[in-house]
């Protein structure tokens, strides 16, 4: 089975500069894949489209105030009677407010199907809770770019609320600006409203373009789209770049072990 290899990321405060190990933990389900649209990160209905509906709440150390939003993790039952060595891939779209921090994440129904060995997912259901292991991978989404869905509080021209969609890599974004095609040295700052969602009361006019600080290990970088958004945007509708993020944390660590 192919290693996994070991990615350098910022999860918990007691452990904020160690090797991406594979992390022990328990995991519980929706009942109702339902109860995930009204998720946290504000991705709605469009969660469901994330890794085919593997998605999930995850508790605040993960969730991060919104800066874990879309992350990818691979996740993997440890009941091996029922459930298969490779797992499955989910997407972080809300949050799990868990006071006993008996699970670390909670998962679609259809991701936690998706643990489970063949003919066994009633099997798997049944366990309810179950100790799982999981680690940060890098999200991929093959024959999608970076995407952005202007929400419909947005009031053009100037105030603009973007949702950030199909973010991949393994990066965090903790900065957002945008900027009129041809200046960009004017670029105007957006702040965080929630969740997956920027804003800015000062948008400028004309075709716009972003531009993100993003964190893929210990290092800061800028990643600038395209332009994006046409002079007419309007709120309610997903307008799609053509770049996306592939960024990686590879910061020297060594070959995690083989699940």
């Amino acid at each position: 089975m192919a290693l996994f290899l070991c990615l350098f990321f910022l999860l918990f405060s007691s452990a904020s500069a160690a090797c991406n190990q594979c992390v022990l933990a328990k995991a519980a389900f929706f009942g109702s894949d339902k109860a995930l649209i009204g998720g946290a990160c504000g991705y709605g209905p469009l969660a469901l489209n994330f890794y085919a509906g593997h998605v999930a709440a995850a508790l605040p150390p993960i969730f991060q105030n919104g800066v874990g939003c879309g992350a990818c993790y691979q996740i993997r039952c440890k009941n091996t009677a029922v459930c298969n060595r490779a797992g499955t891939t989910i997407v972080v779209t809300d949050i799990h407010t868990d006071k006993t921090n008996t699970t670390d994440f909670v998962l679609s129904s259809r991701a936690f199907r998706a643990m489970a060995l063949p003919g066994k997912d009633t099997q798997v259901l049944q366990l309810g809770i179950t100790e799982v292991e999981y680690k940060r991978v890098p999200c991929v989404y093959k024959g999608q770019n970076l995407a952005f869905r202007v929400e419909e509080f947005s009031h053009p021209p100037n105030y603009l609320a973007i949702k950030i969609l199909y973010q991949g890599g393994q990066t965090t974004i903790s900065g957002a600006e945008v900027a009129a095609v041809g200046k960009p040295s004017n670029w105007i700052p957006m702040s965080r409203n929630y969740g997956a969602v920027w804003d800015t009361s000062k948008a400028p006019t004309g075709n716009l373009m972003f531009r993100f600080i993003i964190k893929s290990g210990i290092k800061n970088q800028y990643f600038v789209t395209n332009p994006v958004l046409p002079p007419n945007w309007k709120p309610g509708v997903i307008y799609n770049s053509k770049v996306q993020i592939t960024n990686v944390a590879l910061d020297g660590c060594t070959p995690c072990k083989p699940w």
